[in-house]
């Protein structure tokens, strides 16, 4: 049914009726008395608003915290805190992941703070999930590691920066350069570049950073699957003992950074800058995440984990049966 078929007379009409039914909590039987019509009119009205969008019903479920999990999590990995929420059988992990670390970043950001950011699957569905009441004054959202480019626009940082902007009403910093050039001599022209010096030294002063954990597996890093890396070249770092990265720093199961060629191509911050940034807050789940989260906790590269109780387990299981040393 299409608004333009009915007058504005009567669109008021039932948006004044759906009005007193939802927000005012008055019966059908008050409001039809109260317009001098029948209840089932009334019912009628509501059923024809609904079909035009004038009532949109939105179910919020709960999310169960698994505290145990986070309890273990936060006393083995020292983290400032964590997030283990349990997933409802049939329900998406993302939205799931992103609405927990939303409703944490609306709680910790602040007025004049610097919000740095990476890109990728968990970060987008995060920023899916913001509501922000009122505007954040003076809040300056900075990219901290180059673009993927229009392949995946929702995921790339320029686009993860501007959702992040129009959420929280803030200052937008952007890295203007792929993630991955061809050779390490153009990304080192790049990096002394005015423009990327100017917004990797706005970075340096971030207070808070939204990040994922990828995957150096080759047959699940988002690289590869994007098609931004050829298998083989996932693979020769993968077998340098790279499990996994955060912003695209990578590191081995025991959180050492591991260097390779292709970190040499990549525009983005040092770790050295990562680890100065007060809140690191990663959202990341799934299988194929277990053995990075072991690295980027053990390596502090975050010290926020947000996370489902599938996840956290498959972590102390790989913990136990390998015999990970949790020594930080």
């Amino acid at each position: 049914m299409s608004h333009d078929r009915i007058s504005s007379e009567r669109i008021n009409l039932l948006a004044d009726v759906a009005e007193m039914y939802y927000l005012k909590g008055e019966d059908q039987s008050q409001i039809a008395k109260r317009m001098n019509v029948s209840r089932s009119m009334v019912s009628r009205m509501l059923t024809e608003a609904r079909k035009l969008g004038i009532i949109k019903i939105h179910i919020e479920r709960p999310v169960n915290h698994n505290r145990e999990l986070e309890k273990y999590f936060r006393q083995k990995f020292n983290l400032k805190d964590v997030l283990i929420v349990e997933q409802v059988n049939g329900q998406p992990l993302l939205p799931l992941l992103g609405k927990t670390a939303a409703r944490y970043l609306e709680e910790n950001i602040r007025p004049n703070q610097t919000l740095g950011t990476s890109w990728g699957t968990g970060i987008s569905a995060t920023v899916d999930e913001l509501e922000f009441e009122n505007p954040i004054p003076g809040v300056r959202i900075v990219q901290m590691l180059g673009s993927l480019g229009a392949r995946i626009k929702q995921y790339h940082g320029i686009a993860i920066v501007n959702r992040l902007v129009d959420k929280l009403d803030g200052e937008g910093v952007y890295l203007n350069a792929p993630f991955l050039v061809e050779n390490a001599d153009l990304a080192k022209v790049l990096m002394e570049s005015k423009d990327i010096v100017e917004t990797l030294q706005l970075a340096d002063q971030a207070d808070v950073a939204l990040l994922g954990i990828g995957s150096a597996e080759p047959n699940v890093s988002a690289y590869v699957l994007a098609g931004y890396l050829a298998e083989q070249e996932m693979s020769d770092v993968y077998e340098s003992g790279a499990v996994g990265d955060v912003c695209g720093l990578f590191m081995d199961i025991n959180g050492q950074a591991v260097h390779s060629r292709l970190q040499d191509r990549m525009i983005g911050i040092s770790l050295e800058t990562l680890m100065k940034i007060p809140l690191r807050i990663a959202v990341s789940g799934g299988q194929e995440k277990i053995v990075p989260i072991i690295g980027a906790l053990k390596g502090k590269m975050v010290n926020v984990l947000v996370t489902d109780a599938f996840t956290a387990q498959g972590v102390i299981n790989y913990i136990k049966e390998h015999n990970v040393d949790l020594k930080l």
